[in-house]
């Protein structure tokens, strides 16, 4: 009978086994789906089949590098204790290792896993590890740079893994550089190298979301903007007699909102979205906006950031790195923060003893 992938696919998914694996015993039971499960049960590839859906969000990442190409590897593990044992950490590395030797470039969304595990008998290696260990354990992604010079960085422990390439030259210097700015990104979480970047598209969303969240945080709003807003709110009796009689009261205090009611300031935003049209118009608010808009642009650009290490607490990325030498230029760099995006297990210990002394 001839195999197919998606009868390896749907044999992976009820075992938890590598490809390899699964192809083979469909080939060994002529396409018999149960009996290949018997068959990986009794090989002891399916071990991990009762852990398939637990919850692996903790682990470590690891990296690797030749001094040209550098890989980081996440692998997650059901519990944070496990992924402070050597024997994790060392399979961590094992699979670093193999994954900076296959050439193969990965992904943020576990691009080549699968190519990687089939290398060297690594998905072999998984299983041992789940049975050895006794908790899930997931080979969830990894990426790969390259450059004339690149540097690698593990925050925590390995919590969080860097890696930053660049051209120009390779001494000494200039691997230092690479170093602080491989901090810089695990430390401010980056998400771009510069502004040229940033999609028009991107920033468009950017001053969307900054017009509609500034109208509703009235407070925010410049001070002629707001007035007209509490005319409106006041003359037209919008406010409670309450909220009109603390404006009237302290309607010089800096401290105003703090004495309103959340009524009144629910009703402002209200006015200030209805007005929306003419208060983007206006050149003090749209003067507020395009500053807030830089700030923000400035937040998730590398070389825009302000250098961590920097004496006078100005000095830019860009300007940093052009101290050391003006050719050095950041090409690639990836930031990998361990569990990032996933479930992660609630765990309440007192209600867990309490469901247990209930059970007795």
């Amino acid at each position: 009978m001839a195999i197919t992938a998606s009868m390896v696919k749907e044999l992976r998914e009820l075992t938890g086994a590598g490809m390899m694996d699964c192809k083979k015993a469909l080939a060994e039971t002529d396409g018999n789906m149960d009996a290949a499960v018997e068959v990986l049960r009794k090989s002891g590839a399916a071990k991990m089949e009762k852990k398939a859906s637990r919850i692996a969000a903790e682990g470590i990442a690891r990296v690797a590098t030749n001094g040209k190409d550098a890989v980081v590897v996440e692998v997650n593990s059901e519990t944070d204790f496990v992924a402070k044992n050597e024997v994790f950490q060392e399979f961590v590395q094992v699979i670093a290792d193999n994954a900076l030797a296959s050439g193969l470039n990965g992904g943020a969304n576990g691009e080549d896993i699968d190519a990687v595990l089939a290398l060297n008998g690594l998905q072999d290696l998984l299983v041992e590890k789940t049975s050895t260990i006794g908790e899930k354990l997931s080979v969830r992604r990894f990426a790969k740079v390259s450059g004339d010079c690149v540097a690698t960085y593990l925050h925590a422990g390995g919590k969080i893994g860097v890696l930053v390439a660049a051209t120009g030259d390779n001494g000494d210097a200039e691997k230092e550089a690479l170093m602080n700015v491989a901090m810089q990104v695990a430390a401010m979480n980056p998400q771009y190298i510069g502004r040229a970047d940033i999609s028009q598209d991107e920033i468009d969303k950017m001053r969307d979301i900054t017009v509609d969240s500034s109208l509703n945080d009235s407070a925010s709003l410049p001070k002629p903007i707001l007035n007209g807003l509490f005319d409106k709110a006041v003359n037209g009796k919008l406010f409670s007699d309450e909220d009109i009689a603390v404006y009237e009261e302290k309607k010089n205090d800096k401290y105003l909102f703090n004495f309103l009611s959340d009524a009144a300031k629910a009703t402002l935003s209200d006015l200030a979205m209805q007005d929306k049209a003419n208060i983007v118009g206006d050149k003090i608010f749209g003067g507020m906006i395009e500053g807030r808009i830089s700030k923000q642009l400035k937040e998730i650009s590398l070389l825009d950031q302000v250098y961590v290490k920097a004496e006078d607490g100005k000095q830019t990325v860009a300007k940093y790195l052009e101290s050391v030498n003006k050719n050095l230029t950041i090409t690639n760099f990836v930031r990998f923060e361990v569990g990032e995006g996933m479930e992660k297990k609630s765990e309440d210990f007192a209600a867990e003893v309490a469901a247990q002394m209930a059970g007795k």
